[in-house]
Order: structure tokens, then sequence, then C-alpha cells
């Protein structure tokens, strides 16, 4: 996924493994219509995400991942986090049900406790550095503490005076909580995990910070950013923050412990105070975020050091409160369709939507089979689908069954709509996924990547008690018997003529 990286390491020593960096992918759950954690697993390895971080530790979701080699970041919620700061055994029995339980199938490498405790839940600031240490003698208990790392994300607006980043220091008030925390990832070999987002930085500071100077746009050298005591250019904001929270740490003593971040991105839509938010520039930022981790350029103050990062997030969440933007900060659509498609052509297989933005509409599992079978007629009758491919004798008619016919002809109608929204529904029996349905020598429209033609007006599938029948044409695709009676083939031609 990336290239070999350790060039060389500059003013400070930081421990590399040679391990090369990674993207990985946050999994949010604040929506309407959240995937099943079966389909969320078929996304994750049809766009060739190989890390993800839960928010949780949910069971489902874990037993989806076993087997995948997926490697998993679990979080202890802030709601659970006072308990398992105050007693060892509240955090054993945790990692017990929620770790122990799972591993080796489910491939857990991490665990963050809690998130942006310091600035969000300050109460539970005495008691972080102690569940940090709870969890990990449970980890040392069961032989599994150089397997998964324990540590926890914290806003990068705990760096104050950030730039230069070469004058950048935690906030002092914080001191109590952040020597020991450091001296425990640095005894762990663990790292810090940092919450880097440009798309705030960029908004907070009224013009300051140039647009392109937050979304890794090229700039000319007289507008790169130099740090005026150590000389360093910086390019984009990222890195500048990233290594912020490098001389922040030396400002502490502290000098081999990494950075990880745990989540960066840039919103797709926002309100009216919000212009910036839009579809190019996440697109943009993510893309070029993306080549910039997987290059293993590193930073300026630490070239070829990894800084591996999760992009914020998966899916849209449109139960999330706040501005527009807190629901769209998402890669994907709960439907598995991709937001916007990203510019990778040059950093390898990781989210496969870059070059390829295949989609396809088939039938749910389980779904019921009658309204399988009406969507199925409605879509070779009304929906004027080619379904010729199912008659017997043709390439699609096996495996002769109401769910393989139905999801030739729901994708078919998909493509043939050019995948506009509400053309994959039939009265939610029909699903998107970007695995590829094709079998033998039954090629699925839409598999060589085209997207079909557009549309201007979206015609949706019909409702439960639509009795539409296409001028008077009864469905009647029967199975195990003929594929197509007599009258269904007239219909279809007669759909035909009258088509065009």
């Amino acid at each position: 996924m990336a290239t070999i990286l350790l060039f060389f390491l500059l003013a400070v020593s930081v421990v590399s493994s040679g391990e090369a960096a990674f993207i990985g992918v946050n999994l949010g759950t604040d929506l309407s219509d959240m995937p099943s954690p079966t389909q969320v697993v078929a996304l994750l390895k049809a766009q060739n995400i190989e890390h993800i971080r839960l928010y949780d530790a949910d069971r489902a979701m874990l037993l989806a991942l076993a087997n995948t080699g997926i490697q998993v970041t679990v979080s202890v919620p802030n709601d659970q986090l006072l308990a398992i700061g105050m007693s060892n055994a509240t955090a054993a029995n945790w990692v017990s049900r929620n770790v122990i339980a799972h591993v080796p199938a489910t491939n857990i490498t991490a665990i963050a406790v809690g998130s942006d405790v310091l600035t969000t839940l300050p109460n539970a600031a005495p008691v972080l550095v102690s569940a940090l240490k709870f969890i990990q003698s449970a980890l040392v208990a069961s032989n599994l503490d150089r397997q998964i790392k324990v540590s926890t994300p914290h806003s990068s607006s705990i760096i104050l005076d950030s730039f230069p980043p070469s004058q950048a220091f935690f906030n002092r008030s914080w001191d109590p909580v952040m020597v020991p925390l450091l001296k425990f990832l640095q005894s762990t070999d663990s790292y810090l995990m940092l919450n880097v987002y440009p798309y705030y930085d960029y908004m907070q500071s009224n013009g300051v910070i140039p647009l392109d100077y937050a979304l890794f746009r090229p700039l000319p050298p007289t507008k790169e950013a130099i740090d005026a005591n150590t000389f360093l250019h910086y390019t984009n904001v990222f890195d500048a923050v990233v290594d912020a929270a490098y001389f922040a740490m030396l400002d502490l003593n502290i000098t081999n412990v990494k950075v990880v971040v745990m989540e960066s991105g840039w919103p797709s839509k926002g309100d009216a105070s919000e212009p910036d938010a839009t579809l190019d520039n996440a697109n943009t930022y993510n893309s070029n975020l993306i080549r910039h981790v997987l290059n293993n350029t590193g930073t300026p103050k630490h070239p070829g050091v990894p800084v591996s990062t999760y992009i914020y997030e998966l899916f849209n969440e449109d139960l999330r409160p706040g501005l527009v933007s807190e629901k769209n900060w998402g890669l994907f659509y709960p439907t598995g369709v991709p937001v916007y498609t990203l510019h990778l052509s040059s950093a390898g297989a990781v989210l496969a939507n870059d070059t390829t933005n295949q989609t396809f509409c088939v039938a749910k599992d389980g779904a019921d089979r009658k309204l399988l079978q009406a969507g199925l007629d409605w879509a070779c009758g009304p929906g004027r689908v080619d379904c010729s491919p199912l008659l017997q004798g043709q390439p699609c008619y096996q495996p002769d069954n109401v769910i393989a016919h139905a999801t030739y002809a729901f994708n078919a109608y998909y493509q043939k709509m050019g995948k506009s929204p509400g053309t994959c529904d039939f009265k939610g029996v029909a699903i998107i996924t970007t695995t590829n349905p094709s079998h033998s020598s039954c090629i699925f429209p839409g598999s060589t990547g085209s997207n079909g033609s557009s549309v201007n007006g979206t015609s949706f599938a019909p409702s439960s008690n639509s009795s539409d029948t296409a001028g008077g044409c009864l469905p009647n695709y029967l199975y195990g018997t003929s594929p197509y009676t007599s009258s269904m083939i007239l219909c279809v031609l007669l759909m035909t003529l009258a088509f065009f």
C-alpha cells in the first residue's frame, strides 16, 4: 500500500520500527439507516481499507470483522471512563468482554481510552492515566500488551502557541495529566493519538490561513510558512500541527513518542456560514491527505517518519447535532455510494473508489420473496430493463431463483438510470454494494466501470401498493418451470416498441 520509509530524522530522535504509514477510517454510527456490520465489512474490503477505528467495542461489529485481517482500534466511550479509571477490576472486566473475547480472530491492535477527554470531559481528567494503566495491566495479564497499544485521543487545541511549531507547548494547566500520560506512552512503546482538523484551523483563522494551505494545494515558495527558529518550511496546516505536537512533547522532555492522527478530514457540505464545506474541497483535502500520508514524506521536523492517519469518517451521519457540516464528513452514504470520487491514481490500492467508482444494486439478504418478485416484475416491465439474459439458456438464467434474477434486474435498472439516488430501493428489498455480483459468464451491467447514461429526472421503483402493469401486461415470472411465460415475452416486445 505504500513504499518503504525511514530516510533520516531531524532534531529529535523518534522511535520507528520501519513500518510504512497507513490510512484508516473512523466508523461513526449516528445514522438513521446504519448498514449492518456485514455490509460495513463488505464495504471496507471492497475499498481495501485495512484499518478501522470504532468509537466503542460493539460486539456485532467485532464479530463481523473476525478473520478479515482488518486492524481494529476499539474505544472506551467517555461515559465509561470514570468507572474504569477508578477500578482495576472494572478495567479488567472491560478488556475481558471487549478484547479478549474477540482476539485473535478479530485483529484488535489498539484501544483508545476516551476521546478528547481534557477538552470535553475535564472532570474525568484526574483518572485518565489510571484508566490507561488499568487497561494496560489487563492486557499484560493476558499477554496481549505487545499486540495491542493503549492511548487516548486528544484535540489539537490542547497545544498552545502552535505556530511556529518550534515554540508550541501543551496547555500548562494539564501538566499533571500530560506528563505522566506521555511517560506511560513512552514506557509502553505506544503513541500520541491526535485529532488534526485543518478545516477548523482555517475557519477560525479569520482569513489568516489561506485555503490552499489548509487543503495541501501547492504554494509558491514565497507563500510557504517558515519557522523562524528552525528554518523549516511548512506547505500545509496538517504538517504544522503534527510538528507542533512533537515540539510540545519535547518541551516536556519526551523525545521518542510518535504521533498517530486519529481523526482528520473535511466536510462536503455546510450551511451559509460554512462556504468552504464543499464537495470539491472535501475531495481535494482527503485525496491530498491520503497521498501525503502514503508517500511517507513525514513532516518537516521528521521527514520519512510515518504519520499514520484515520480519516473522519466512513459514512455521513445524519443524526449528528449541530451545523450542517457536522453531518457531512463521510466518504460514503449509508448505501455504500461514494459521496465523491477521490483523486488517488498514484496513492496505491486503498479506497478503490478513486479509479473504478463501481457500485451495483443487489437484492438484500433475507428480503421478502413476494416483494422481490414484485420488484423483478416491475423492472422487467414498466422499468423497461432488458431482462433477456435471464431467459432459459442465457448467461444469467442460473441460478434459477427469485433472488438471483431480481438482483440482475435491480442492478440493470440502477445502471440504466445512471445510478441516480433512489433507483436502488424497490420498497426496501434492494441495496447498493461495491462488490461486483457478476458470476461465470453472467456479466452484470456496470461491470466495466461505466456509470451509464445520466438522467435529469429520477424514476423511482413503484410503491408497494402500485398496480402498474405496463399497459395491461401481467407480471408472470415463474421459477422451476419456464423463465418467462409467453405473455411476458409478448409484453416485453410491446414495451420495447412503445419505448421507441
